[in-house]
């Protein structure tokens, strides 16, 4: 009997928190160019311009309409020939300097193939491992 009685008194109390709700039938006009606060264009696309990681413009490609696959910056002959040299310099095999890297030797791999979209971070941590300076990508 204490189970059942409980049971109602939650019935009774949320039959109370839901007699305040009621329907807003307020008509609700959506527009394309409206902007929260009334606020005007602020240009093209407005805000920050932002970038990915491979220091692409977003609003670029946003904007890019064509079908064609966008071409992401790779690794220039002067990193991939540098980045060998130094690498073979060192005595150094891909798999063995991507273990004191600590990242995969696929990476590096396609850092010296030229598959690989060059982050400048890694880059100077190869030089540091590698004790020489390497071509850096333009931002």
């Amino acid at each position: 009997r204490v189970a059942h009685r409980s049971r109602l008194g939650c019935k009774q109390q949320d039959d109370n928190k839901m007699s305040h709700i009621a329907q807003d039938w307020d008509t609700v006009t959506l527009t394309k160019n409206a902007r929260p606060g009334g606020a005007g264009p602020q240009g093209p696309k407005g805000g920050t311009s932002k970038q990915t990681s491979a220091g692409v413009d977003i609003r670029k490609l946003e904007d890019d309409d064509s079908d064609a696959p966008m071409k992401l910056p790779t690794a220039s002959r002067e990193l991939r020939v540098a980045l060998s040299q130094a690498r073979t310099a060192k005595g150094l095999s891909q798999k063995d300097f991507a273990a004191k890297l600590m990242i995969p030797a696929k990476t590096i791999q396609e850092y010296e193939s030229g598959k690989a979209i060059p982050n400048n971070g890694l880059i100077a941590k190869m030089e540091r491992q590698l004790g020489c300076k390497l071509p850096r990508n333009s931002k």
